[in-house]
């Protein structure tokens, strides 16, 4: 049975590693990336929307229930679209108060 030596770690390449995984686990959870994905599922949703009213208007749908839930999902994601934007407002004008 062979004994493998452990490498000894220099203070920098470990807060290189630590760095690296601080910014893998943000970049995830990043505010620019929230408020990118829901302005993009605001598009998608809107789209879906277009789409089923259109398909209804034309007759070559029946199903009305499948209007009624893109309508709702649209307005739903409008919403938190609206709500996230308020509290970055709020945030950004709290900060504001804090340094006066």
């Amino acid at each position: 049975m062979a004994i493998i030596p452990l490498n000894r770690l220099e203070p920098l390449q470990l807060m290189d590693q630590i760095n690296s995984n601080k910014t893998t686990q943000n970049n995830q959870y990043d505010f620019r990336n929230i408020f990118a994905e829901a302005a993009s599922n605001v598009v998608d949703s809107e789209d879906v929307l277009a789409k089923e009213q259109y398909l209804f208007a034309t007759g070559q749908s029946e199903d009305t229930h499948s209007l009624g839930i893109a309508a709702t999902q649209a307005q739903i994601s409008v919403d938190l679209l609206v709500n996230l934007r308020n509290k970055a407002l709020d945030s950004y004008n709290e900060l504001m108060r804090l340094n006066l």
